[in-house]
């Protein structure tokens, strides 16, 4: 690999990093809005499946796959459903900690019964900095101080990251290629969710400011559900899958670091100290075991 070649995907990570980091702030404006979390759905999936429709729309016999249609329901509509109605109730900072942070452990135990692998033992310590970080950022709620509706939608980010691991898992043991799954679940999610939310659901649109529903709709759809998969595809072709788990192991300690001046949410002790036990512990979890190198005959070397 050339030195470009790494440093473009050095460029495309950093910006796939951004671009996920800043959904927990989006996110989190969004639910401090007028909008319902249905609202900002609405939005994402209006606008993505557009702009994906004139980017090469529908894979051929997508609507006929029913794999396809139960990963619509996991990763196009589970993942986000559960995550934006979250921020209604949960801090930016904790949808750090229990989406991109709670992934290497929920992958592994999603990939157990699904796939067949065993948890690796040498990732056990960093699935321990992860419990220990999530015990750390629960200690106000543990020892009785009141939180609120907090715990509400820590349960749904927690929905919302069990989701997007079983849907990474299933999507991986059927082999589907990332840039059609992306085409095909987006827009069948929208061709599911948007009748039901146009004819039943409550809207707060016309609450909301035009400034708030046109940066919703470009954040959400355009950047978090199309600019980053092509960026993060790009990475892990210059980079690996590896180094791009370790380099994702950043984004629970940069969310709740910019939720603080950005939101003005508190960034206490015990969250900042649960932060940064969970980055660490996703990036030892992501980490791969190096085999020691055989040696190799001269004659065979190029």
């Amino acid at each position: 690999m050339s030195a470009p070649n790494i440093k473009q995907g050095y460029l495309a990570a950093a910006g796939a990093i951004a671009i996920w980091t800043g959904f927990n702030i989006a996110s989190r404006l969004a639910g401090k809005s007028a909008l319902a979390g249905t609202d900002i759905l609405a939005l994402r999936l209006g606008t993505a499946a557009l702009v994906l429709l004139a980017c090469g729309g529908l894979p051929r016999g997508a609507l006929r796959d029913a794999r396809l249609w139960l990963l619509t329901l996991l990763g196009g509509l589970g993942v986000s459903i559960f995550a934006y109605c979250a921020f209604k109730f949960a801090p930016a900072a904790h949808g750090g900690l229990l989406l991109p942070g709670m992934q290497p452990f929920l992958v592994a135990l999603a990939a157990w019964p699904l796939l067949g692998e065993k948890p690796q033992a040498h990732k056990l310590p960093g699935y321990a900095l992860i419990a220990l970080g999530l015990l750390l950022s629960a200690l106000p709620m543990l020892s009785g101080h009141d939180v609120g509706q907090v715990w509400i939608g820590d349960l749904m980010l927690l929905a919302a990251s069990v989701s997007w691991a079983v849907f990474g898992v299933l999507a991986r043991r059927w082999g589907f290629a990332a840039w059609p799954l992306t085409r095909a679940i987006t827009i069948m999610a929208a061709l599911l969710y948007l009748p039901v939310y146009l004819l039943w659901l409550p809207r707060h649109l016309a609450e909301a400011s035009w400034g708030m529903l046109a940066f919703q709709a470009l954040y959400q759809g355009v950047g978090a559900a199309i600019l980053a998969m092509l960026l993060y595809l790009r990475a892990i072709a210059a980079l690996g899958t590896v180094k791009m788990g370790v380099l994702f192991a950043l984004i629970p300690m940069l969310a709740g670091l910019l939720a603080a001046p950005l939101l003005g949410e508190p960034l206490t002790v015990s969250l900042a100290a649960g932060l940064a036990s969970v980055s660490l512990g996703a990036w030892l979890a992501s980490r791969e075991r190096r085999k020691a190198a055989a040696p190799t005959p001269a004659a065979c070397e190029a």
